[in-house]
C-alpha cells in the first residue's frame, strides 16, 4: 500500500533529515561545498556496526547502552574526518572542494580498517531501534518515533549552538570571511568547528543508517552529499528560510520529502538502478525552483520600489 511505503519513507527521512543538518552546516552556514560527506557517513555508519557487533557477547542489560555509545563513537569519528577536511584547507590552502575529495578517498581504506571486512550484518544484534521497539511493546512505527525524538533534539540543539556567540561567528564566517578576520576572530577555527560538527552530524545519521538497515557497507556512502544537498534546498524552497529554527526545521522536512519521493517513484515501479538518475533531477528541479522564486521576490521588491517612486 502507497500509505506503508509512505511510513517506510519517513522512517528513513528522518535519519536523512540528520545528515542533511550536517550538510547544511556546511554548505550553507560556512558556505563550503564538502564532500567528505559521502565518507564520515560511512564512517559512522562503520563505529556503530562495530560497537553492535561486540555489545552482543555483553550482558544484555547492557547491551542497549552500548549502542547508543557506539552512536556518540560515531559522531566523534565523523567530527575526526570532518577536522581534517578543514585543517588540509586552512593549514594547507587545499580547495575546500579538493580537501573534501582527498579525505573522502582516503577514508574509505579507514573504514576497511574499521570494519575489518567490506560490511557487517547487524540482524541478530541489538541496535537503538530494537530496543525503541521492545520499549514501546512491538509497536510497528516506533522507529519513526525514535527519529523523530532524536531529530528534534538535534535541531534544538543546533539552534542553541548557532544563537550562542560562537554560532553567530560561525554564521558571520560563512558570510564575510574577511569582516570576521577585521573583528579579531579566527576563521580558520570557525571553519574547524563548522566541518567537524557538519561531519559529526553526517557520522551520526550513519551510524543510526547502520543500527535501522540492519548492516554496514563500505560502499553505502555514494551520493549521500547529493541527499543531503537535495534535502537542504528542497525544505528551503518549499518550506521557507524566515528564521534560523523555520530554516533547520525546513531542512529536516525536505529530507523526509526527498524520501517520500524516491519511495513513491520505486512503489510505481521505477527500476532501483534509476535511483541516482532520479536524484539528480531532483535536485535540479529544487535548484531551479529556488532561483525562481529569488528572482519572483527580487521583482516583488523593485516592483515596490516603482511604486513608492510613482506614488
Amino acid at each position: 500500500m502507497l500509505v506503508v511505503t509512505l511510513l517506510e519513507a519517513l522512517e528513513l527521512g528522518l535519519i536523512y533529515s540528520i545528515l542533511a543538518l550536517g550538510v547544511f552546516l556546511s554548505f550553507r552556514t560556512l558556505n563550503t561545498p564538502d564532500l567528505t560527506v559521502d565518507g564520515s557517513i560511512v564512517t559512522g555508519a562503520a563505529i556503530s556496526a562495530v560497537v553492535c557487533t561486540a555489545a552482543g557477547d555483553l550482558d544484555p542489560s547492557v547491551q542497549g547502552i552500548v549502542c547508543i555509545l557506539g552512536l556518540v563513537l560515531s559522531f566523534l569519528f565523523g567530527m575526526g574526518a570532518g577536522a581534517i577536511t578543514a585543517l588540509l584547507n586552512t593549514k594547507l590552502k587545499i580547495q575546500p572542494l579538493l580537501a573534501g575529495i582527498l579525505v573522502m578517498l582516503g577514508i574509505y581504506s579507514i573504514n576497511l580498517r574499521i570494519q575489518g571486512k567490506a560490511n557487517i550484518n547487524l540482524s541478530s544484534r541489538k541496535t537503538i531501534y530494537s530496543m525503541m521497539d521492545d520499549a514501546m511493546g512491538g509497536f510497528q512505527w516506533s522507529s519513526i518515533v525514535l527519529g523523530v525524538i532524536i531529530a528534534a533534539v538535534v535541531i534544538i540543539l543546533m539552534y542553541g549552538f548557532l544563537k550562542t556567540r560562537l554560532g553567530f561567528a560561525l554564521r558571520a564566517t560563512g558570510d564575510n570571511e574577511d569582516m570576521v578576520r577585521a573583528a579579531g576572530i579566527s576563521s580558520d577555527r570557525m571553519k574547524l568547528l563548522g566541518l567537524s560538527v557538519s561531519n559529526g552530524l553526517v557520522g551520526l545519521a550513519g551510524g543510526m543508517l547502520a543500527q535501522y538497515q540492519g548492516y554496514s557497507d563500505v560502499g553505502m556512502g555514494t551520493g549521500m552529499v547529493v541527499i543531503g544537498l537535495a534535502s537542504v534546498i528542497i525544505g528551503e524552497v518549499l518550506f521557507g528560510t524566515r528564521s534560523l529554527m523555520q530554516r533547520l526545521i525546513a531542512v529536516a522536512l525536505g529530507a523526509v520529502v526527498y524520501r517520500m519521493v524516491i519511495g513513491v517513484a520505486l512503489y510505481l515501479g521505477m527500476p532501483p538502478t534509476d535511483l541516482k538518475l532520479v536524484s539528480a533531477v531532483i535536485v535540479t528541479i529544487a535548484l531551479a525552483m529556488g532561483m525562481m522564486g529569488e528572482n519572483f521576490s527580487l521583482w516583488k521588491k523593485k516592483s515596490r520600489g516603482g511604486d513608492k517612486k510613482n506614488a
